[in-house]
């Protein structure tokens, strides 16, 4: 079987042009050329072989992400790799390393809070990587609270330098990735102190280890902070925990672009608005989004592919069995997430555009969409990390049995990508400040100040309350116009509902804790709408190649008509939509299932994985499934002996009932 395609029916059926749009997902002709020949340089490399990761001990596993990660450099080096493409060869890697953090974190720190001077000094060493970096803020004791971490960075005028300490156990920095053993250098948050006066948390360059030798600096207590879930997994990444004593550093190494301290102990705040500072925290967010479709297509081409090679039941007079992708109620779970991971492509190619379009704004002193590009970032890495997060497990669970297997590639995808929930903004707690925001503007709206951006529909809240679904037939759901001003009317009706029941409350804050629950719902609806939108809007654009655009079209309808399947109480409660029209939305989402059935191989063709990248039996591009998970059975360490080791002490005593005498 080894060499035969047994996928190649199945791509037969594709009614698309699948190398237009392998462009379409990269997002240009330029991007798919530099991601395809980097992925395929990873993948003919045995240096960056990964099928053994989830046997190894931790020690092992950290040695050889540190391998890794050192010869990545030196191939970015000898093939004079652009950023560009030395960026999509740490990815193509795919395993986590101290290198994410360094790039990912401690340069655009020192970018985006550094003054000229300190880019001077610390990004020439940090592009060459003559130190290496980590982000050190979230502590033992505080992680969302930021305003509340207790690290301390006094002032001392006699010496002009700084003393970072940490005061309590719960002050320690935990989890930073690339602290526990690999970085020299840190940002390090801190409560800033000046004359005995606190000035809130502010960033400073700390260097944690000699560069000589790598060994701690005097008053600097740093380590790792263990194993966690999953195997292989994160376990590749060194999260740390780091104490200091009374760590003295120079003054010059606060990062000083907003505010400084002088060589007297005064803080000054500088000309550069504070508002800069969210440029950084909306570009993080927007590679949030774009991990996310990432991650989720990965699963889901792994599923598809399963689903079409895997036969189970319904043999007719001795023939094959039907192919598990036939069932409904098997296109009814793994359709939605393959529109998602396309929907969530799309949304952050848009998020690209808007940090250009803050980027910019911020440099001509226009703080105006600033607010509101902030509560979108927040609210759709939010959004988008949950759904991922779950549709992996589902994934996982849609390949059965053989999806449990580390081999499938699921558990490790799972594990690796779980913690995006958490960092950079817990979810919860992001989709809290998107309703803060929400409330604002409803707060606004009579008072001639018009929404802007993603909230330009709340301007239309006077009609959109009044409004009347139009739909009476299953195809009228294929009208983007229809399924727009359903979103939007769901959106605004629940705001409103919110900030109505919040004026109840003579104390807001106590509104605030006491229907939470109620506003992460609007505004998990105000997020859903930008992803609908912007799918929408995606679609309006010209897309070339055969069949392209109507199948994109197909997977727009499905992501929005799944949505409000899913959210039918929110829709139907707020008087968006009647029952009727909720049961012609299910009967046109069958159809459209139908639909993509054909298509469902070339659409996860499309993402262009290797199968090193995917790095999974399941989801092989020949099919080759059972012959290559048998294959697999026999790597384990376990099959190096035919007699287990242990079984002279713990099995022949049992079976001979001779415990009594054995060494337990």
């Amino acid at each position: 079987m080894d060499g035969v395609d047994q996928l190649a029916p199945e791509r037969k059926k594709a009614q698309f042009d699948v190398d237009e749009m392998k462009i379409v997902w990269a997002g240009s002709r330029h991007a798919f050329q530099v991601s395809d020949r980097i992925a395929r340089l990873v993948a003919s490399d045995p240096a960056f072989r990964k099928d053994n990761r989830a046997m190894l001990s931790r020690k092992e596993l950290f040695k050889n992400t540190l391998r890794k990660a050192a010869y990545a450099w030196k191939r970015i080096i000898e093939l004079r790799l652009s950023e560009e493409e030395a960026s999509m060869l740490r990815s193509s890697v795919d395993e986590p390393a101290f290198t994410d953090l360094h790039w990912g974190m401690f340069v655009p720190a020192i970018k985006g809070q550094g003054t000229d001077e300190q880019h001077q000094k610390w990004l020439p060493l940090a592009y060459k990587m003559e130190i290496i970096g980590c982000y050190a803020q979230t502590e033992l004791g505080h992680g969302s609270n930021v305003q509340g971490l207790e690290t301390t960075a006094t002032f001392d005028p006699q010496t002009d330098e700084f003393v970072i300490h940490s005061p309590t156990l719960t002050s320690s920095k935990w989890w930073p990735g690339g602290l526990g053993k690999a970085s020299t250098h840190a940002v390090v948050y801190a409560r800033l102190i000046t004359d005995g006066q606190d000035h809130g948390v502010n960033g400073f360059i700390v260097q944690l280890r000699s560069l000589e030798d790598h060994s701690p600096h005097p008053g600097i207590t740093i380590g790792d902070i263990g194993m966690k879930f999953g195997n292989g997994a994160y376990n590749t990444m060194d999260n740390g925990v780091l104490r200091f004593e009374h760590v003295r550093i120079p003054r010059n190494q606060m990062l000083m672009r907003v505010s400084q301290v002088t060589r007297e102990g005064k803080y000054v705040q500088s000309n550069v608005p504070r508002q800069l500072l969210y440029g950084t925290m909306v570009y993080v967010r927007q590679t949030i989004v774009a991990d996310a479709s990432c991650a989720l297509s990965r699963a889901v081409c792994i599923a598809t592919r399963y689903s079409a090679v895997r036969r189970q039941f319904g043999s007719k007079n001795g023939g094959p069995e039907t192919q598990v992708i036939d069932y409904k109620t098997q296109q009814n779970r793994l359709f939605p997430l393959l529109a998602s991971a396309y929907a969530f492509r799309f949304v952050g190619e848009w998020l690209k555009w808007l940090y250009t379009d803050v980027t910019q704004r911020l440099q001509a002193n226009d703080f105006s969409t600033l607010p509101e590009a902030h509560a979108c970032t927040a609210g759709l890495k939010s959004l988008t990390t949950t759904a991922t997060a779950d549709g992996i497990e589902e994934c996982r669970k849609l390949c059965g049995g053989h999806g449990y297997l580390c081999s499938s590639g699921l558990p490790e995808l799972f594990a690796v990508y779980v913690p995006a929930c958490t960092y950079e903004g817990d979810n919860i707690v992001l989709l809290l400040q998107v309703a803060r925001f929400l409330m604002k503007t409803v707060s606004q709206l009579g008072y001639g100040n018009m929404p802007v951006g993603t909230t330009t529909y709340m301007g239309r809240a006077e009609q959109l309350m009044q409004c009347h679904c139009g739909v009476q037939k299953a195809e009228d759901w294929l009208n983007p116009s229809a399924i727009l001003e359903a979103f939007e009317a769901r959106a605004i009706r629940m705001s409103v509902a919110c900030a109505q029941n919040l004026s109840k409350f003579t104390n807001q804050e106590e509104g605030f804790a006491e229907l939470a629950a109620d506003l992460v719902e609007a505004a998990v609806a105000h997020c859903q709408l930008i992803v609908v939108s912007k799918f929408i809007e995606k679609l309006q654009q010209d897309i070339p190649g055969k069949g392209v655009k109507p199948i994109l079209e197909i997977l727009c309808h499905i992501y929005a008509l799944h949505l409000v399947h899913k959210h039918l109480g929110d829709f139907v409660s707020t008087g968006c939509i009647t029952a009727k029209q909720a049961s012609l939305a299910n009967e046109q989402l069958r159809s459209l299932y139908s639909q993509v059935r054909p298509n469902a191989i070339a659409l996860v063709d499309a993402y262009n994985y290797t199968d090193h990248y995917l790095g999974s039996v399941l989801g092989r591009y020949d099919g080759n499934v059972y012959p290559k998970l048998y294959e697999e059975a026999w790597k384990d360490p376990l099959n190096d002996s035919v007699v287990p080791d242990g079984y002279h002490e713990y099995i022949r005593p049992l079976l001979k009932q001779q415990l009594r005498n054995a060494r337990l």
